[in-house]
């Protein structure tokens, strides 16, 4: 039996949850249970779509995005995990971590009358005999599907010493056009500015407004951030919780003529705002401990 019918026989939930074979022969989970419809990559653990019913999409994904093993996802909600950007002592460490290039396990569906709920699992058990190793963890991953999106990551600490981590769900959002649309929820905010490797602490004066590439991580924030959209005529709430760093991010012209797997036009159609624990907002978790990272999206009519 092959896995995809494996998974059939074990999770499928007929006319609401399958599993078939995607871009890449990945495998992915598909959710319509009649409040939304989402597909979840078992690569990765990896959202890519999530539609409330009646609505378009509200994750973006690259159309020059690899389906390759051993090369992340563009676009949807990346898992960072172990860490957000370069390790900061193993060189063997992919950027952003392994979890975005990971196969994950399949543990749990099942259906409420409110959301139906995917339950993904990796642990170090799933990544031994690679170059990158790490001390014993457990990770899940819960996607619950209904009228609001929720992507909770897990962190159990199954090892005999403290695990330091940052880590991020890095929500790429579909937008109109990004010089039109504005961010609120940061304002007064204290960032750091990464482009072209500046590192500057600033303070966010106004919603966020884009005329440029911008990579800005804020620290200390736990409020919601508001996607104004007046194009698309809708509004998308991302709250949070176990998560004090966002970061907002789009590549504007230049780096999107860098990357193979982003088009050199598409940077209008995109922007991320990304649930995290980063930079000074460093978790550690300690043995037998569970730390909990969650990300709920939403909208509404503008």
């Amino acid at each position: 039996m092959n896995k995809i019918e494996e998974l059939k026989r074990k999770y499928s939930v007929p006319g609401k949850v399958e599993f078939i074979s995607g871009k890449g022969g990945f495998v992915n989970a598909v959710v319509r249970n009649g409040l939304s419809e989402c597909v979840v990559s078992l690569y990765g653990g990896h959202v890519m779509s999530y539609k409330p019913a009646g609505k378009d999409d509200l994750l973006w994904m690259s159309k020059f995005s690899y389906f390759e093993e051993g090369k992340p996802i563009r676009g949807g909600i990346p898992v960072c995990w172990p860490c957000f950007g370069a390790h900061p002592s193993d060189k063997e460490m992919p950027s952003h971590g392994f979890a975005r290039i990971s196969q994950w396990n399949v543990k749990s569906v099942s259906e409420e009358e409110s959301f139906t709920e995917l339950v993904l699992s990796l642990s170090d058990k799933d990544i031994s005999g690679k170059k990158f190793m790490t001390q014993p963890f457990d990770l899940e991953l819960s996607v619950k599907c209904g009228k609001k999106l929720e992507v909770e990551l897990s962190t159990l600490n199954s090892g005999k010493t403290d695990f330091n981590l940052t880590e991020a769900l890095h929500s790429y959002f579909s937008v109109s056009d990004i010089r039109k649309v504005s961010i609120f929820g940061l304002e007064q905010v204290g960032y750091f500015e990464t482009v072209d490797g500046i590192r500057e602490n600033r303070i966010q004066s106004g919603p966020n407004l884009f005329n440029s590439e911008v990579d800005r991580v804020y620290s200390g924030t736990v409020s919601d951030c508001v996607i104004s959209d007046p194009g698309f005529e809708r509004k998308i709430r991302i709250s949070k919780e176990g998560s004090r760093t966002t970061v907002v991010w789009n590549p504007w012209i230049a780096k999107s003529a860098k990357m193979t797997d982003f088009g050199d036009n598409e940077y209008p159609e995109m922007v991320c705002v990304e649930t995290a624990n980063a930079a000074t907002d460093r978790i550690t978790v300690s043995p037998g401990k569970t730390h909990r990272m969650k990300t709920i999206l939403s909208s509404e009519i503008l």
